[in-house]
């Protein structure tokens, strides 16, 4: 049988066939390299996105249950009307330091002197046992919390008459014991940066009065 040089082209490939054929599978891998890159950062930036919007969440929330529940003194002497007294409560415009009841996680709370402040561009819950709740003869251990990594200012207002001369306003400083009316905590992020925090407003009355 005769071997016809047409029979043998027509069952092959050309080089430049070949050729053809390695660029349009490169071009291929390269589209799909880039689109698996382009879904990972996506993934990437909405797992960062949620976790930075639940801790801005999460801290929302302890701070507003902190600043509610603020325990009072009870004094049966008290004329009705007077604003309630905390423990203890030493507000200004970059800290605030104050007696409350923290949560230990378990479901109950342990009465502690606590201090938010600004930390190296963190926000820091500090803590330590409150006097009455350290065991006889042991010293307090303190301890730490971050908040908020990031901040670039933090701002505390308090709404209230702290003079006794009938006109409540908000002022950035508020020496205790009497408790102000309002809290507001307010956080500023650098530029750039995507994290929103709304005023945090809380009312600590709410809760002493209802007590």
């Amino acid at each position: 049988m005769r071997n016809d040089p047409a029979t043998r082209h027509e069952n092959g490939f050309t080089l430049l066939e070949i050729l053809v054929a390695i660029t349009v599978l490169a071009l291929l891998m390269v589209g799909l390299n880039q689109g698996v890159r382009s879904g990972f950062a996506f993934w990437s930036m909405q797992t960062r996105r949620s976790s930075e919007t639940a801790e801005l969440d999460t801290t929302a929330r302890l701070l507003r249950g902190l600043f509610t529940d603020l325990p009072v003194q009870v004094s049966g002497g008290s004329a009705a009307g007077a604003a309630p007294v905390a423990l203890a409560f030493d507000g200004s415009a970059d800290r605030l330091a104050f007696v409350g009841d923290l949560p230990t996680g378990f479901g109950d709370s342990r009465r502690a002197d606590i201090r938010l402040s600004l930390r190296y561009g963190r926000l820091v819950l500090a803590w330590t046992p409150h006097r009455h709740e350290q065991s006889a003869g042991a010293s307090p251990q303190p301890g730490e919390i971050e908040l908020i990594r990031g901040v670039q200012a933090l701002e505390f207002a308090y709404w209230g008459d702290p003079t006794g001369a009938g006109r409540a306003a908000w002022v950035a400083q508020w020496d205790g014991p009497a408790l102000p009316q309002l809290i507001r905590v307010r956080l500023s992020f650098a530029k750039g940066d995507g994290r929103r925090w709304p005023d945090l407003v809380a009312a600590p009355q709410l809760w002493a009065g209802a007590s």
